[in-house]
């Protein structure tokens, strides 16, 4: 009769980890840990004795005790955090693009799309928000939030 007791208690806190550590959130694997406790104590009670059921009940509420006092402390989970920091940015072509440099439409700009200049590629964005063909020649008239504005030219 003991096994029962002890391998429902061993069930619930088991899917009371793996609800805190794989499926966070209050999900079946937290319901059904609870439900094993609970069945565990009920069962305690009624197949074994009163005083069974009574301490049942106080190593399951323990156990849950102490796995809320684990899983509350801050360093419990720096374990699982991660500590790498992202260093690289992108879209920074376009710092080495200047007022007046002159390119070509690579893609179509619906106002947004790419500009070549030279040998460097990067998003740009039509002055007036026009569309611009692709393979027209440009030039920039100005730099705004790194992102250089372009008209067409003109063949004067």
């Amino acid at each position: 009769m003991w096994w029962i007791v002890v391998t429902l208690l061993v069930l619930g806190v088991v899917l009371m980890l793996v609800e805190m550590l794989l499926v966070p959130g209050v999900g079946i694997a937290g319901f059904l840990s609870l439900g094993s406790l609970g069945v565990a104590c009920w069962y305690a009670f009624t197949a074994i004795s009163s005083t069974a059921g009574w301490w049942t009940t106080l190593a399951a509420v323990l156990l849950l005790g102490v796995m809320i006092f684990f899983a509350l402390r801050a360093k419990t989970w720096r374990r699982f955090e991660l500590k790498t920091e992202m260093t690289s940015r992108t879209g920074t072509e376009a710092e080495n693009v200047h007022v007046g440099d002159r390119g070509v439409a690579y893609t179509r700009l619906a106002p947004l799309g790419t500009g070549r200049f030279g040998t460097l590629s990067c998003e740009v964005k039509s002055y007036d928000n026009q569309m611009v063909a692709a393979g027209t020649p440009l030039e920039v008239v100005a730099i705004e939030e790194n992102k250089p504005l372009v008209k067409p030219v003109t063949n004067e």
